[in-house]
């Protein structure tokens, strides 16, 4: 069982239309609403590739209800802790070749919400192989709160894949506790090490040397269309996809975290890890939904891969 955790999920709403004009009525006929946050689409693709998989985080009201109602129909089991307020809604406008978006903050969690999180969680992470932890924190809790998490995982001895933004990773990586795995892109890395931005030579120095990488076992710095550099214990990795047409890249970067659970489950190691984890961020990207991939696809995909060690 692999358990994921979304602190702050969503409904995400999506409306297809083919010009948007404002201080108006806008009449809208194709809308698609799914149960969204990172660590959700991480669990979507889990399923997809055939793990059993745990979801967990925070629901509250009716928009939570139907979170509940979808993961209950992808075959996920609920694990998620009630909270007196509003899950959020998260809308994305699809108009004249742009996307606009309007992303509500969500409920803010109580000291006691907090703790009881808290305590359900080190009861179920007992029960799992490892577990995966996703996205921004809600309105009421500090990074801390991901520190408290790894420790409490730490304890039971059950690795943790953690995928948050450079603020919060920040925060994170400066304590004595470490994720297994983690997956900065460009911006997030560069974030995390304090500077504007990073080419490729950059982060291969960053892993290279003593900073915030170091004594993290994964490290895999993904590049959109170029390279993914990959860090595992002290070996580096170049690891180059095939070229494609992009249908929608959006969720990939949760993709690859579902590839690299789903291989971590099964065992796998090195190269074969590697090419399997990543290769899932280039077949979601080949879907229209965020957070899916054809699982018909998977063994071409991943011979499609290739490998290099630096």
């Amino acid at each position: 069982m692999i358990l994921t955790v979304t602190l702050n999920p969503s409904v995400d709403v999506n409306y297809q239309h083919d010009s948007f004009t404002i201080d108006t009525v806008n009449r809208v006929e194709d809308v698609s609403k799914t149960a969204g946050g990172k660590g959700l689409n991480v669990a979507r693709v889990l399923r997809q590739l055939n793990r059993d998989t745990a979801a967990s985080g925070y629901l509250g009201g009716s928009l939570g209800d139907f979170i509940r109602s979808e993961v209950e129909a992808m075959g996920i089991q609920d694990w998620f802790v009630s909270v007196a307020g509003e899950t959020r809604n998260c809308i994305a406008i699809i108009h004249d070749g742009k996307q606009t978006e309007l992303l509500e903050s969500g409920p803010t969690i109580s000291a006691e919400e907090a703790a009881d999180f808290l305590s359900v969680f080190k009861q179920r992470v007992q029960d799992v192989e490892l577990v995966t932890i996703s996205g921004s924190l809600p309105k009421g809790l500090s990074a801390e709160f991901y520190v408290q998490l790894l420790e409490i995982a730490q304890d039971y001895g059950k690795p943790v894949l953690l995928d948050a933004n450079g603020a919060i990773m920040q925060t994170v990586l400066a304590q004595p506790v470490k994720p297994l795995f983690i997956k900065p892109n460009e911006q997030e890395c560069a974030d995390i090490l304090g500077v504007a931005a990073v080419d490729k030579q950059t982060v291969i120095q960053a892993m290279t040397e003593e900073g915030a990488f170091q004594n993290i076992p994964y490290v895999v710095v993904t590049r959109g269309k170029e390279s993914a550099i990959v860090k595992v214990d002290e070996t580096l990795y170049e690891v180059h996809a095939p070229n494609i047409q992009a249908v929608n890249p959006v969720g990939s970067g949760d993709a690859v975290i579902a590839g690299f659970a789903a291989g971590l489950s099964q065992g796998f190691e090195g190269a074969q890890l590697l090419t399997y984890g990543l290769a899932m961020g280039v077949l979601n990207a080949l879907e229209e939904k965020t957070g899916h991939i054809n699982p018909d696809k998977v063994d071409e995909m991943v011979g499609q891969m290739s490998v290099r060690e630096i």
